[in-house]
């Protein structure tokens, strides 16, 4: 198969690159991109680890094809925290209440959590627990992780729609 040229802005930087086809955004930005943090865990879309932001929306990146990324941006947990290294409202709520774990899991919750939050910032513990349904965590951590979601959202201020 012909390989084919996208353009995308990942974590801010426009990239052009020549793709397979059949090459998924994962694999794009673990090999292509060198950014390890979008973990594969289950590479069916079930697990969450390889969640990043799509314009904006939370996608499975091993069920996107790097080539429907051509146009977008994409951003993914390395580009969470501030250009000098402060953590995000998201991360140092998952610092400071316990819900990083082994962290293998933990790029696809900040991520998940991120946006949810952008679009509900003032959520109850059910609408946290739902948003994250689709997240897992293997080592059963979710007590830390629902607080650490409902602490970020406690700091981050509501704009009142």
């Amino acid at each position: 198969m012909t390989d084919v040229d996208i353009e995308v802005r990942v974590n801010g930087s426009p990239r052009r690159d020549s793709v397979p086809p059949r090459l998924t955004l994962a694999d794009y930005l673990r090999v292509d991109c060198g950014l390890t943090g979008t973990h594969l865990g289950c590479e069916h879309g079930v697990c969450g680890a390889c969640t990043v932001l799509l314009d904006g929306q939370a996608v499975r990146a091993c069920l996107v094809f790097a080539v429907q990324a051509d146009g977008a941006e994409v951003t993914t947990i390395e580009a969470m925290a501030s250009d000098d290294g402060t953590l995000s409202p998201v991360q140092a709520a998952f610092r400071d209440h316990h819900g990083l774990q082994c962290g293998f899991c933990t790029p696809g919750f900040i991520v998940s959590a991120t946006a949810f939050l952008e679009e509900n910032p003032s959520p109850t513990d059910g609408e946290i627990r739902e948003a994250l349904s689709g997240n897992i965590c293997r080592c059963t951590g979710y007590q830390g992780i629902i607080a650490a979601v409902k602490a970020a959202a406690a700091t981050t201020p509501s704009t009142g729609e």
